[in-house]
């Protein structure tokens, strides 16, 4: 497993990290004894930087993560979210009682008396004009309850205004094969403040897997079922926001150039590590096997220029003038 620097924080994560919603929630039933043995799996394949929030399943898989850390000895940077538990998304709820509450909820959850790093789940957009809110978090690593703090985004602008804010370390950000635009737009200036980039949603829900048909059935509480539509949040979360016969298509003309002995979710995550900006892509996994096969794609050669000109092609055909710019 490689590693990348993580802005200015001086860790070196694991380029292949490990994303903890699937663990926690909204993505059909999923023991905890398979999410341990998944959690487990991503730190013997070198895995050190898991990412959650306080919202996946409502703090389990803050505290999965707990119980991971007090089985391990090796150091395992987490990354968590919060503002999510506001029933309606406000700037006025970033508040300072709120931002403590939660960050105190976390810090039980994951049995620590400092976060790793936290970072805002999605804010709205206008939380960028309100630079007392990046102040609260100042305060919070003063007080010793925080380490560091970044964003999560749904918007390549949004993620533009939080480099604005000299102690964001970190934006994570959707960025796959069906999502390009960060690599056009953001990238560089997030390289030149030197903040790191966490590629979230890096197989579009499934999609990138290769293993989704057309007849395929996903449980009522999974969001790939409930979320289509964008009915709980914002569309992009599921699949990326494209629709999911044309993402399907899309898929079928990608696994045409996908090298033999790489699955085709190592190949798209090996797509995203090309991106030297990319701190780290942060796939989930419910099954060990998942796991094994996601971390391999940091052992992989460079893609050629011929694989990554395809992609790209495959893109601008299908994918770009339905999402492009909506995010």
């Amino acid at each position: 497993m490689k590693e990348r620097a993580l802005g200015r924080t001086g860790w070196k994560v694991s380029e292949i990290s490990f994303g903890a919603w699937a663990i926690g929630g909204a993505w059909g039933q999923v023991s905890d004894e398979d999410s341990m043995a998944a959690l487990q799996k991503a730190i013997d394949c070198g895995v050190n930087f898991i990412d959650t929030a306080d919202v996946y399943g409502n703090g389990r898989s803050e505290r999965l993560i707990a119980k991971l850390k007090k089985d391990r000895k090796q150091e395992i940077i987490v990354a968590t979210k919060v503002g999510r538990r506001l029933p309606q998304q406000t700037v006025e709820g970033y508040s300072r009682e709120n931002l403590t509450q939660w960050i105190d909820n976390s810090l039980r959850n994951l049995s620590t008396d400092t976060l790793d790093l936290v970072q805002l789940h999605c804010p709205p957009t206008a939380l960028y004009d309100r630079p007392e809110v990046f102040g609260i978090l100042d305060d919070l690593v003063k007080a010793g309850k925080v380490r560091y703090y970044g964003v999560s985004v749904e918007k390549v602008e949004e993620a533009l205004r939080a480099l604005e804010f000299p102690n964001v370390q970190t934006v994570q950000i959707i960025f796959n094969c069906f999502r390009q635009r960060p690599a056009e737009v953001f990238f560089a200036q997030a390289r030149r403040k030197q903040v790191g980039i966490l590629a979230r949603v890096p197989l579009a829900s499934g999609l990138l897997t290769g293993k989704l048909r057309r007849d395929s059935t996903f449980a009522s509480d999974d969001h790939r079922n409930f979320n289509r539509q964008g009915a709980a949040f914002d569309v992009g979360e599921t699949f990326s926001g494209v629709d999911y016969d044309i993402g399907l298509a899309a898929v079928e003309e990608i696994r045409k150039v996908v090298p033999a002995g790489l699955s085709m979710s190592q190949f798209a995550l090996r797509w995203i590590l090309m991106f030297d900006a990319v701190t780290c892509a942060i796939p989930g996994g419910k099954r060990s096997e998942q796991v094994i096969d996601n971390c391999g794609a940091s052992d992989l050669p460079a893609l050629t220029p011929e694989a990554m000109a395809a992609v790209r092609q495959i893109y601008d055909q299908k994918i770009r003038p339905r999402v492009h710019n909506r995010w």
